[in-house]
């Protein structure tokens, strides 16, 4: 669960603070202060990204975007920005929590363990959740042991949101990278895979919440 964090923050005080409050609570703690810095770093290597919005050199939602194309990693924004429009916006760009400025470290320090808890799906991986079981290199589901049939479409659904369990990820995002764009639609044709692929899992179906204005999400825990 400790694994290494990457902190993007601008602000001397309040970096050294989350610093130090990580470290505290046994998380090695890489630190960078502006945005062209994340931009080009790596993210081989850590378990997780807290990234301030607001970055001399690069918006933050510019690294965002650019961190997610190039990994699953999960991301936790700061921002001192409160709008729904900055949120919904960091969200479908991928962002897997969003934290308001002021908070307290504390509120920080059990969302980033929260999140480090939940199961991170790479290549080639069984993922068990509960009842259910994605099996990567198979392609393959199953409940409580018994295989679901699933189209190609709807098994790519399923393993994007399983990467980032518990996480919203926007409608756009999943049009753009689960459907084909040759012969499926938009949005609505999302729908109707989302609607199918509950009726195959049956009572873990139930598991494939809508996050309103922001697209799906699969969450811990239900018939698990």
């Amino acid at each position: 669960m400790n694994g290494k964090i990457l902190l993007v923050e601008d602000d001397d005080k309040l970096g050294g603070q989350i610093v130090e409050h990580l470290r505290g609570a046994g998380h090695p703690v890489a630190w960078l202060r502006d945005g062209a810095s994340a931009l080009s770093a790596e993210p081989q290597g850590y378990a997780l990204l807290v990234l301030d919005l607001m970055l001399p050199g690069a918006h933050g939602l510019d690294v965002l975007k650019r961190w997610r194309e190039r990994s699953d990693l999960p991301v936790l924004v700061l921002s001192a920005k409160n709008d729904a429009t900055t949120k919904v916006r960091a969200l479908e760009l991928g962002a897997d929590d969003y934290m308001t400025k002021p908070f307290w470290p504390e509120e920080l320090v059990a969302r980033v363990q929260a999140r480090l808890r939940r199961p991170v799906l790479t290549r080639g991986d069984k993922l068990e959740l509960g009842a259910l079981t994605i099996d990567v290199p198979a392609r393959t589901v199953s409940v409580e042991g018994r295989e679901i049939d699933l189209t190609p479409v709807e098994f790519e659904l399923l393993l994007a949101l399983a990467r980032r369990t518990g996480a919203a990820v926007s409608r756009t995002w999943l049009v753009d990278n689960v459907l084909d764009p040759e012969r499926e639609g938009g949005e609505r044709t999302l729908d109707v895979h989302v609607s199918r692929l509950r009726k195959k899992l049956g009572p873990q179906g139930a598991r494939l919440a809508t996050v309103w204005g922001v697209g799906y999400r699969l969450v811990d825990g239900v018939g698990a």
